[in-house]
């Protein structure tokens, strides 16, 4: 487990202070992702593997100045630049591992993960932690700012049905995990799971 953490802290941490600037036209894709997530005003929400927390302000704008809205991230070079892009203002911001989380059971409404479930060691259990400390009936949403064959491509790999992110093994992931998969997008400009606190 240590390994695996200090693995991603060492790939995130080189990568943090340009983060944003090498994707710089993903905050449309981020804003439009959130308003899917279904947040009411006053609800609780968690970005989960927060990064430079691109997600904060919609996710503020969607639950509102009586809402909470947390950032959590492994990684402390990925907070700092958070913090230095002024994100502190829409949501708390917290170093924890998302598939332990420092929260009470049941504590949100709702989660948002981009790019997260691929870093989970074990992703079944990561999931299953997520559910945790989600109200039944909270909402998850598992986003990319571009599909998997476009992800694929980039790294140089073929795509393949054993993808984490192929619904035909989300699905059930996801089902042995605490949640229902609601729909599934998967286009060249963006990957979305939205899934259902079952319970």
């Amino acid at each position: 487990m240590a390994d695996d953490h200090t693995h991603v802290q060492e790939f995130f941490t080189v990568r943090a202070a340009d983060w944003d600037s090498r994707f710089p036209d993903d905050g449309p894709a981020y804003a439009a992702a959130v308003g899917e997530l279904g947040l009411r005003p006053g609800d609780a929400v968690l970005d989960a593997g927060c990064g430079t927390g691109r997600a904060l302000p919609a996710l503020r704008s969607e639950v509102g100045p009586g809402g909470t809205v947390l950032g959590a991230d492994l990684t402390p070079a990925m907070l700092r630049t958070a913090l230095r892009a002024g994100r502190a203002t829409s949501g708390a911001l917290l170093q924890a591992d998302a598939a332990r989380l420092p929260l009470r059971p049941a504590s949100l409404d709702g989660v948002f993960a981009a790019g997260l479930i691929s870093h989970f060691t074990d992703p079944g259990q990561g999931l299953s932690e997520l559910a945790r400390a989600v109200r039944p009936g909270g909402r998850l949403a598992l986003f990319h700012p571009i599909g998997r064959a476009a992800l694929a491509a980039r790294h140089g790999r073929v795509l393949s049905d054993d993808d984490l992110r192929a619904e035909p093994r989300l699905a059930p992931l996801l089902a042995a995990s605490g949640w229902r998969l609601e729909s599934y997008t998967d286009e060249d400009d963006r990957f979305l799971a939205l899934a259902v606190r079952t319970g």
